[in-house]
């Protein structure tokens, strides 16, 4: 499971070696000398120490929604699961909306940064790396239809050879120079920020860059457990990453240039194109893993009512984890590579990276407050003390990158901004429609006695309708009724509910009750991480001894068409055509949830909100 973890939890973080130590020694204006170098050395092994060893690694992994971590995970537990808090909700989304627009730069950096390799192997190849890195992108996004389930069982064993790899050739740069080991000493970091011989605490927005990966640790825990995710970092990329930036800082010392990528001057002419093409490699795994990443919290946010129903393909049977959204890939895809024709080189991007990471790390470390005061019982004053420390460290961090917001730093702040939009109007939309729709319940006995009454003729099979009202009789079946004037001799309702937690247990999945003679009300629990699956529910159903017929049934959803309300009680105008836009595009909830195309009956309906 270590091994697993490589390929898909530290390619980000793993690669920041490419870029993060230039771009800080760009940040000190002219050439360093020792004070500079050794202080810098210094910054980037304790962020990587406090931020991902200390507040990741050993605090945020132990505070779990049933084993699932990550922002919204951890959102969903706080402030759903134990009771709701409008206020968690808005900064976990926001938390989840950041990392979007830090999607969209990883791989056109990461990418970028791997090819420029080439500049150093032939400077005629200068004109190409951008080219290069352009259609590397582009293939990277178009294979995402065929699943990554073969690929994916070769990412561990090559991100092992790329951590090994770097460490050796840091230990290679550090016996040139030893005394860079003394930077692990951090009073020559702290030393470097009070000089002034740095452009004060702004150098912090570059060393940021080292650690720009590390949520991916508390994210991915999931799907790979802590302890492995804890054994891979202790033993293996915390090691090689602090290894091959000392040995980057010792070259440096040595007197060599920092204007050229410093990572690739550490190797050996004649290995400089294999570690090219393994640094590629191992980018295009980093890129790859972010955009797995944003599969999978669009469909958690899809599950948990913030984002409208998009079409989501498995693409392996094996794993859950393998999914594909068509939306999100294209998206990503157009807007990594403007931003990488529109920067042109990896220092230029670098001005465009870790504001929304920073920011992400930020509201993490708010919701880590709560989390130790009532999952993990601590008192005040030991859970503000060290929730409080991570508070200041990610400020800083935050403050530093936010002088990029004007050379770029724009970017992905806009980009979450847009998602973060979309989120907040289509749950209000939904939350509206649901409303009224629990207006037009009737009761069961009223319903029944009318049957009764007008001898409404019963057919043969069993009707199932899908509906949001969790009591009586749903106006979809009502509205069935009118037009149809029959009924089907089995009645079903169904209202399904994600739960706060990733996952339900089969034994409770379905509660159901007979409302009336072979009238059935249900409700079905799934986790965020679930994907419903209604046929094989009601095969549940069916072995739990509800009688209706599998050979024969018909499945009743509503197509709903959208309505301003006219009494000056519903929402804006604009935020019900916002949502009216997202309905019109959003997936059928016939594939959605599973139903076969040949057995579903949609029935139209307005509604005003």
């Amino acid at each position: 499971m270590s091994l697993a973890a490589l390929g898909v939890v530290f390619g980000d973080i793993g690669t920041s070696p490419l870029y993060t130590l230039k771009t800080v020694l760009a940040l000190t204006g002219g050439k360093p000398d020792r004070g500079v170098i050794l202080g810098t050395l210094s910054l980037v092994i304790w962020t990587l120490i406090i931020v991902a060893t200390i507040k990741y690694v050993s605090f945020a992994m132990r505070i779990n929604n049933d084993g699932e971590g990550g922002i919204l995970a951890l959102m969903s537990l706080l402030g759903v699961k134990l009771k709701p808090r409008p206020v968690i909700v808005a900064l976990g989304l926001l938390g989840a909306a950041l990392l979007y627009g830090d999607g969209a730069v990883t791989p056109a950096i990461s990418v970028l940064s791997a090819v420029e390799g080439l500049n150093i192997v032939a400077p005629l190849f200068s004109p190409y790396v951008l080219p290069s890195a352009v259609v590397i992108l582009v293939a990277l996004f178009f294979i995402q239809s065929q699943g990554t389930a073969r690929i994916g069982r070769a990412f561990g064993p090559i991100m092992l050879i790329w951590f090994v790899t770097i460490a050796l050739l840091g230990i290679w740069g550090i016996a040139r120079h030893p005394s860079v080991l003394f930077a692990i000493n951090p009073t020559y970091g702290i030393s470097c920020l009070r000089s002034g011989r740095v452009t004060g605490f702004l150098v912090l927005g570059g060393v940021f860059l080292c650690v720009t990966g590390a949520e991916a640790l508390y994210a991915d825990m999931g799907q790979f457990g802590a302890r492995p995710i804890r054994l891979a970092w202790s033993a293996l990329v915390f090691p090689s990453l602090v290894l091959n930036y000392a040995g980057q800082a010792a070259l440096v010392l040595e007197g060599a240039p920092t204007s050229a990528n410093i990572f690739y001057q550490l190797c050996p002419s004649a290995l400089l194109i294999p570690l090219v093409v393994l640094a590629t490699i191992a980018t295009i795994i980093a890129s790859q893993s972010i955009i797995t990443g944003a599969f999978s919290m669009t469909r958690q946010a899809i599950q948990l009512g913030w984002l409208p129903r998009l079409k989501i393909t498995q693409t392996s049977a094996k794993g859950y984890g393998q999914i594909y959204v068509g939306a999100v890939n294209w998206t990503l895809m157009m807007v990594t590579c403007g931003l990488t024709l529109a920067f042109g080189k990896s220092d230029n991007l670098a001005a465009a990276y870790g504001i929304a990471v920073s920011a992400t790390m930020l509201a993490t470390s708010a919701l880590l407050f709560t989390a130790m005061r009532e999952i993990r019982g601590w008192g005040f004053i030991r859970a503000g003390g060290i929730a409080g420390a991570f508070i200041i460290v990610d400020l800083t961090f935050f403050a530093a990158n936010s002088s990029k917001i004007a050379s770029g730093g724009y970017v992905p702040l806009l980009l979450a901004g847009f998602v973060y939009g979309i989120m907040l109007i289509w749950h209000r939309g939904a939350k509206a429609v649901a409303a009224r729709l629990q207006e037009a319940v009737v009761p069961i006995g009223a319903f029944m006695a009318d049957i009764a009454q007008k001898q409404v003729p019963r057919v043969p099979g069993t009707a199932v309708f899908l509906t949001r009202t969790k009591q009586d009789v749903p106006p979809l079946m009502v509205w069935h009724l009118s037009h149809n004037r029959a009924l089907h001799k089995c009645l079903f309702v169904l209202t399904v509910d994600t739960e706060s937690v990733p996952w339900v247990n089969d034994a409770q999945r379905l509660a159901m009750t007979e409302v009336a003679p072979q009238f059935w009300r249900a409700s079905a629990r799934y986790g965020f991480m679930e994907r419903p699956d209604i046929p094989a529910l009601l095969g549940q159903a069916h072995a739990c001894g509800c009688g209706i017929d599998l050979s024969d049934i018909t499945f009743y959803v509503g197509h709903e068409t959208i309505l301003p309300r006219n009494d000056g009680k519903g929402l804006p105008k604009w935020i019900a055509a916002c949502f009216v836009l997202m309905q019109r595009n959003s997936t059928h909830l016939g594939e959605y949830f599973r139903l076969p195309s040949d057995a579903v009956v949609e029935i139209g309906r307005q509604i005003s909100i």
